[in-house]
């Protein structure tokens, strides 16, 4: 099969096609035909050491895809040859075959792409849990979504206004707040550290009730500042780059909620929820509530070009290889 290969650390340039020996599954483990693997931001820090996964080398980049059941292992329930499935793993889609564990896998309902599929999981996924698991999002909230044109800020602006919450995003261009708009948002705002929490509280009326954060660095204070009583602040990441060091007297004198939301930790700790959620997202997609937009679907030998849009952060939905 052919595979994608990360054998050093390093950059796009770094990684390499190689050809390796078709897997078989073992007990529990499905092999699985992939048709379209997914790409992230967070791919582009795995292939350098700078992200919290750290695999051992050599590895396949790509935390997502989807494709279709070709061989099951011992002991394996609930798939059969010839489904279709996504597969969410923390890295290793970027190759023809892989091998999963039968909880990495859930069913593709009739009326979902591949594409649509294979791009779901991660960024949606992650948006999802901290919308509903952790934030809690009522309807009729005001939701301010930093970082609105990214993987999970489009995703958290698309879920967020279909949960019917009032969505702000947060963005930096006008170009990017018309596709935040296109996909629910009521109001955009190009934002800078020193307007951002009067540009929040003007809009919102007085204060926003969730601030959706993938950003970080200077633009998190602020955000947090616009908060109104007892408002929830979702920690998501750190694109913007410096991980930021928040007041903890702002959370007393206003009763507010800094959650962290780790997507890959509750998959491995709370499966049933993550598997709730998965489907929750493919029959909103199935019912064209939810589009999973996609940015671009590009040949596996064009990965560098495909890296290259994530690491400029031009990426508006979904990177897309197809293996």
């Amino acid at each position: 099969m052919r595979a994608l290969m990360c054998t050093r650390l390093g950059k796009s340039e770094d990684l390499s096609l190689e050809t390796l020996p078709d897997p078989e599954p073992g007990p529990g483990q499905v092999l699985v035909r992939v048709r379209i693997a997914a790409l992230n931001f967070f791919d582009t820090l795995i292939i350098a050491g700078r992200y919290q996964v750290k695999p051992s080398l050599p590895f396949s980049p790509g935390g997502e895809a989807c494709g279709v059941v070709e061989a099951l292992g011992p002991e394996v329930q609930g798939f059969a040859v010839g489904d279709r499935v996504v597969v969410h793993a923390k890295f290793g889609t970027c190759r023809e075959h892989v091998v999963a564990d039968a909880g990495q896998l859930t069913r593709v309902p009739e009326g979902v792409s591949d594409e649509q599929a294979a791009g779901l999981t991660i960024t949606y996924g992650t948006s999802l849990h901290a919308l509903r698991n952790r934030a809690r999002i009522r309807s009729g909230e005001w939701l301010a979504v930093l970082g609105a044109s990214g993987g999970v800020g489009l995703a958290a602006v698309e879920l967020g206004a279909l949960m019917g919450a009032r969505v702000i995003a947060c963005a930096s261009s006008e170009d990017k707040l018309a596709v935040a708009k296109a996909h629910g948002a009521e109001i955009g705002l190009v934002y800078e550290p020193a307007t951002l929490k009067d540009a929040l509280r003007e809009a919102s009326g007085g204060g926003v009730d969730v601030v959706y954060d993938a950003v970080g660095d200077a633009f998190a204070e602020p955000a947090l500042r616009a908060l109104r009583w007892r408002g929830r602040y979702l920690v998501v990441g750190f694109a913007a780059g410096e991980i930021p060091r928040l007041p903890l007297n702002l959370m007393l004198l206003k009763e507010l909620d800094v959650q962290g939301v780790h997507w890959g930790a509750f998959l491995d700790r709370d499966p049933a929820a993550h598997q709730e959620n998965q489907r929750q997202l493919l029959a909103w997609v199935a019912e064209g509530r939810l589009t999973a937009k996609v940015h671009g679907v590009y040949p596996l030998d064009e990965y560098e070009a495909a890296l290259g849009i994530l690491t400029r952060r031009e990426a508006v939905g979904k990177v897309l290889l197809r293996v």
